[in-house]
C-alpha cells in the first residue's frame, strides 16, 4: 500500500498501519487492481488530506464519505476535485452556502487544497472507491482507520471545529470531547441539502469559535487557479 503523508502523522497512526485489519484492506485492494478495476484515487493520493494537514495544524475537519467515482476527479481531499475537473454538485451546494453565510462568491474552480494548507483536514471516511460505484469499499476497513485520525485530533491539546455532514460523517461525533466544536447538518447534495444544510452557517460558526480560542479564522474564499 503507498503510504505518503506527512510524517508527523506516521507515530500516532503507526499501530494503525500495522494491524490486521489494514493488512486485509491492502490485500482487498491489491485483489481488486489484479481483477483490472480501477480504484480512485491513485495510490499516491490515498492519504493526500493527512499530507497537506499535520496533525498539529488541524483546526477544522470536514468529513465525508468515500472519494468521487468519475474518471479523473478524486484525488485524496474530500469534496474537493482536480484542476479542470467540473464542480461537482455537492461541492456548488457548499459555494452557495458560503456566498450566503460569508459573502463568497464561488470560484470556477473545485480544488480545495487552499483550505488544507490552512489546517482544514479534508478526510474521507473511506479513501477509496471502485470506479463508477459510490460506497464500494464500504466496510473493508478504511472506517478504523479513520476512527483513529479523529481519535487523535480529538486528542490534541488545542480546540478543533468538526464539520459532520450527513448520517455517515455524524457516526463519528461520540468519540468528540465537548472542549470542540461539532456541527451537524443534513449532507449537501442535491438529494438532501435542502433539508438543512443551506442555512446551517458552518463557515461563519467554525471561525467565530477558532477566533474566541485564539487560533484564527479560515480564509475559505478560494483563490483562482
Amino acid at each position: 500500500m503507498a503510504v505518503k503523508l506527512h510524517p508527523d502523522w506516521l507515530e500516532p497512526l503507526s499501530q494503525e498501519f500495522d494491524a490486521p485489519y489494514m493488512a486485509a484492506l491492502r490485500q482487498f485492494l491489491l485483489d481488486e487492481k489484479a481483477a483490472g478495476k480501477r480504484i480512485f484515487p491513485k495510490g499516491g493520493d490515498w492519504f493526500r488530506a493527512l499530507d497537506l494537514t499535520p496533525p498539529q495544524y488541524v483546526r477544522v475537519v470536514i468529513l465525508g464519505q468515500d472519494p468521487y467515482h468519475g474518471e479523473g476527479q478524486a484525488h485524496g481531499l474530500c469534496f474537493s476535485v482536480q484542476p479542470g475537473v467540473r464542480v461537482p454538485p455537492s461541492l456548488v451546494n457548499i459555494y452557495k452556502e458560503l456566498r450566503s453565510d460569508l459573502g463568497i462568491e464561488p470560484p470556477r474552480h473545485g480544488f480545495l487544497e487552499h483550505w488544507a494548507k490552512q489546517g482544514v483536514l479534508l478526510l474521507n471516511n473511506c479513501l477509496t472507491v471502485e470506479m463508477g460505484r459510490a460506497a464500494s469499499h464500504q466496510g473493508r476497513g478504511w472506517e478504523k482507520f479513520t476512527d483513529a485520525v479523529v481519535a487523535h485530533v480529538n486528542a490534541l491539546p488545542d480546540p478543533v471545529v468538526f464539520m459532520l455532514w450527513g448520517s455517515h460523517a455524524q457516526k463519528k461525533a461520540p468519540s468528540v470531547d465537548p472542549r470542540h466544536l461539532v456541527l451537524k447538518s443534513v449532507h449537501p447534495s442535491p438529494l438532501s441539502a435542502h433539508g438543512g444544510f443551506f442555512g446551517c452557517r458552518h463557515f461563519s460558526k467554525a471561525n467565530a469559535f477558532l477566533e474566541a480560542k485564539g487560533r484564527g479564522a479560515i480564509d475559505w474564499a478560494l483563490p483562482p487557479l
